[in-house]
């Protein structure tokens, strides 16, 4: 058990701030087949050859389908006001759209009511990567039919739980399943080309703005974001060549979908590849469309990115320079820790002026944990998520508002295309046995929380 000294005070973040952990349905719920829920495309994708290390899939997870009672009690103990998680779509429609299963909207239901009767807030993510397989058939993030279908999937969750649930995240990360389901194709649903990606953008956009403005309609006093995967972008050198390499990959990572939410438009900055975007020389017209008024904007961040140039990738002509060959700081999955970065990216975010309030809405670090003797100390976790906490608050008294922080993950969980390998939780699995052991990053946040 970890004893700690922490080198600030829970008071140091001000009386309103925002603790919670995080999860995601997919990575966590298992129960893939139960109560009527459908098919989603991690499902499908998991039984692809190859696709996910160590043949893993996400059938069982950590079975919070089952043990939500217990998962929760456990967040509680460890001091956290706030529960992100995120509804699967598939779940709820098991088609993607038509009648919905009164099962899975039941599930839901009692979760919420879990959280409230312990004095924990429910922050519900729409959509964390998850499509309903059904909708993948007919194209999904690429078909003109998406945001329809979204629409009223985001409406029935609003007017279902919108008189218990008054803390929303429209979407988690577009930049990460656009590029990596429809570009690139590691992750689901494993399309992959320039064409699919502009499309998903396109329609993840629309998507983002059409969530807030649901929620604004349908739920009284909504408390209403959307999160961004975000990296501050650094050239390896300062020659033109890396320095244009890393303003491509800058607009990639960080200006794609919240210039457009601001009322911007699509970033274009002589690149190619945006100039292409869907209806780009017509993109005016969806400005309005394309913009909604976020409460908070949600930053999910693990490191910063390292970059070159590099003729022989595509479209950015640039190409990551790993911490491991940096040989800097770096964690289980090869991320440099690097809290400076966390902290100018946050700053960066700010820079906009047009955000109200921000949330950290992910942050945290996968490390190879041993069990002995029943405990697990990960003096790693600890030091990481101490600095980074150190860069917020480095943040707030320059006079940012950050208004929460939510740790990435209650518990050990199937990351993606990883498989069960990283474990990014402050709750060991076995996946196994299902038992899950606080490690000493939890026991740290419950020293810091509870004091």
């Amino acid at each position: 058990m970890t004893t700690n000294k922490i080198p600030f005070r829970l008071k140091d973040f001000g009386e309103n701030f925002i603790w919670g952990v995080a999860m995601a349905a997919t990575q966590n719920e298992g129960a893939y087949n139960e109560d009527g829920r459908g098919p989603s495309i991690w499902d499908n994708f998991a039984r692809r050859q190859g696709k996910i290390k160590g043949a893993a899939k996400p059938y069982v997870a950590c079975d919070f389908y089952h043990r939500y009672k217990d998962d929760l009690l456990l967040a509680k103990a460890l001091g956290f006001k706030a529960f992100r998680f995120s509804i699967s779509w598939s779940r709820i429609f098991p088609e993607g759209t038509g009648k919905p299963n009164k099962e899975g909207v039941a599930f839901y239901h009692k979760v919420i009511d879990e959280c409230l009767k312990l004095d924990m807030d429910p922050f519900v993510t729409l959509y964390h990567w998850d499509l309903p397989a059904a909708l993948e058939k007919e194209g999904g993030w690429t078909s003109h039919h998406m945001n329809k279908w979204f629409n009223r999937y985001a409406t029935f969750c609003a007017t279902e739980y919108g008189d218990k649930v008054k803390k929303w995240i429209v979407l988690n990360e577009p930049f990460g399943f656009t590029m990596l389901g429809y570009m690139i194709g590691k992750h689901a649903p494993g399309k992959t080309g320039v064409n699919n990606f502009l499309k998903a953008v396109h329609h993840a956009a629309m998507a983002q703005a059409d969530g807030g403005r649901i929620l604004r309609s349908e739920v009284s006093k909504a408390y209403i974001g959307t999160t961004f995967s975000c990296s501050q972008v650094i050239p390896l050198s300062d020659s033109k060549e890396d320095k244009a390499a890393a303003l491509k990959t800058d607009i990639l990572l960080n200006r794609l979908f919240i210039e457009p939410l601001l009322g911007k438009g699509y970033p274009k900055d002589d690149f190619a590849l945006l100039e292409k975007l869907e209806l780009a020389n017509t993109a005016w017209k969806y400005t309005d469309k394309l913009r909604f008024d976020m409460d908070f904007i949600g930053l999910q961040n693990y490191f910063p990115v390292v970059v070159k140039h590099n003729p022989f990738i595509p479209i950015v002509n640039a190409s990551e320079v790993k911490a491991v060959t940096r040989k800097v700081p770096h964690t289980a999955m090869g991320w440099e820790i690097n809290a400076n970065g966390f902290y100018n990216i946050i700053k960066q975010f700010w820079k906009y002026g047009a955000i109200k309030e921000i949330i950290i809405s992910e942050n945290g670090a996968a490390f190879n944990d041993v069990v002995k003797d029943g405990a697990i100390a990960d003096q790693q976790r600890i030091d990481y998520f101490q600095s980074h906490l150190q860069a917020v608050l480095k943040a707030k008294k320059e006079g940012i508002n950050v208004k929460g922080y939510m740790a990435w993950t209650l518990m050990d969980n199937f990351e993606w295309s990883e498989g069960y390998n990283p474990r990014f939780g402050l709750i060991h699995v076995d996946f196994k046995t299902q038992l899950r052991t606080i490690k000493d990053s939890g026991y740290w946040f419950r020293d810091l929380l509870t004091q």
